[in-house]
């Protein structure tokens, strides 16, 4: 299983992957924008998810012109979209539970929903 959330490179080795220098990436740690793991040393340590985010905010600065503060909001907005993205999900799963017994009869009374959602529709987004 791969875990993205694992911390697996030093700033040296990001820096190199994203063609920045390490202060770019210790000056968006300051800015509060990524905030990598640390070991035991101090050691920063950035996961998979770290380097796609970082990527995802060279990305908007470097190509994009977007200023710093833009970019907090607009990765605040991405991840908050995918919180309720998740909420949502659940929310099908919960309101999908049949509640039949195996035999095709009802063991609780059927539940209203105030809006229906059709499952099919939804998909991850990825904006960047």
């Amino acid at each position: 299983m791969n875990d993205r959330s694992k911390p697996l490179y030093t700033i040296g080795v990001v820096a190199g992957m994203l063609k920045v220098h390490p202060q770019t990436l210790r000056f968006y740690e300051k800015k509060e924008l990524l905030r990598p793991s640390r070991t035991e040393g101090r050691t920063r340590m950035y996961s998979q998810e770290d380097v796609e985010e970082l990527a995802r905010l060279i990305r908007l600065t470097r190509d994009l012109g977007v200023n710093l503060a833009g970019v907090e909001i607009i990765l605040r907005m991405r991840r908050r979209l995918i919180e309720m993205q998740k909420q949502i999900e659940d929310l099908l799963v919960y309101v999908g539970e049949s509640g039949e017994d195996g035999r095709g009869r009802e063991t609780r009374p059927p539940r209203e929903a105030l809006v229906r959602a059709a499952s099919g529709h939804l998909r991850p987004v990825d904006l960047f």
